[in-house]
């Protein structure tokens, strides 16, 4: 599944993709956090969607981490949450039980600079994490779901509107597999599309011909950039004082696909 992800474009720039997107407030971005987002934190995020009432572009901040609009209380759900920050492409249309389903036409895209993956090693105590990102765009859009729940603010009482969403993965490509490769949800990435293709995931004249083809649709590995990084959740500071999206030469790395030094 994909929990971590990194933004470290000015906000202003999403208007030079989407030209006339509305920002529901103002949004200022720390990139020293930014450069690492950890999707556990539960944290804002900026999420570009199609206002309901009136059909236009905006972006606002919304929390990473569905909360479904029928949950009353936040504490006895905080568990089944960390469960709700991907949301499987097939469970979509397929499972009409799902949370999914039911959200299915409050699409959203989350825009991203790259997303970090960890590779199993046998043999290996550590994980090796990779950064990766589309090889055409600087800012790329993973489709997403959300959600909007109506709870009481934890201090006040005040009953407040919450908007969260979700992140959607696929069957991984040959590259992310390879990268991919351990774990409860191994051979999972998300779903990278082309621009094109991002735009379209927004429209309101999608059909579900097209919704599900959409779905389905996996990017070609070479048009990936990927790289060994440092130990991204380590509380230690690289050696070289470089960011954390920067190459990091792990000794004796085998080969991307082997298991064994």
């Amino acid at each position: 599944m994909c929990y971590d992800i990194a933004f470290t474009v000015n906000i202003e720039e999403l208007a030079d993709y989407f030209p006339g997107l509305i920002f529901d407030s103002r949004i200022e971005m720390n990139f020293d956090a930014t450069i690492h987002i950890i999707g556990h934190d539960y944290g804002h995020h900026p999420i570009i969607y199609v206002n309901r009432e009136h059909l236009q572009t905006h972006c606002r901040l919304m929390e990473w981490g569905c909360i479904p609009y029928y949950v009353k209380d936040e504490k006895s759900f905080i568990r089944q949450r960390a469960s709700m920050l991907n949301a499987r492409s097939e469970r979509i249309l397929e499972d009409d039980k799902s949370y999914w389903h039911q959200i299915r036409n409050r699409r959203c895209l989350i825009p991203v600079s790259g997303v970090y993956e960890h590779r199993e090693i046998k043999g290996w105590k550590k994980k090796v994490p990779y950064f990766i990102r589309l090889k055409q765009q600087p800012i790329f859009f993973i489709p997403g779901l959300y959600s909007v729940a109506e709870l009481p603010d934890v201090e006040t009482g005040e009953m407040i509107k919450r908007s969260t969403f979700t992140l959607i993965t696929r069957d991984a490509n040959e590259v992310m597999k390879m990268i991919h490769n351990g774990g409860d949800n191994k051979f999972r990435m998300p779903l990278f599309l082309p621009f094109a293709t991002s735009k379209e995931w927004l429209s309101e004249g999608l059909t579900a011909e097209r919704y599900k083809e959409i779905l389905d649709f996996s990017i070609p590995s070479e048009e990936l950039d990927y790289y060994t990084v440092y130990t991204i959740r380590s509380k230690t500071p690289r050696a070289d004082n470089k960011l954390k999206n920067e190459v990091w030469e792990w000794e004796k790395l085998p080969t991307l696909g082997e298991m064994n030094p």
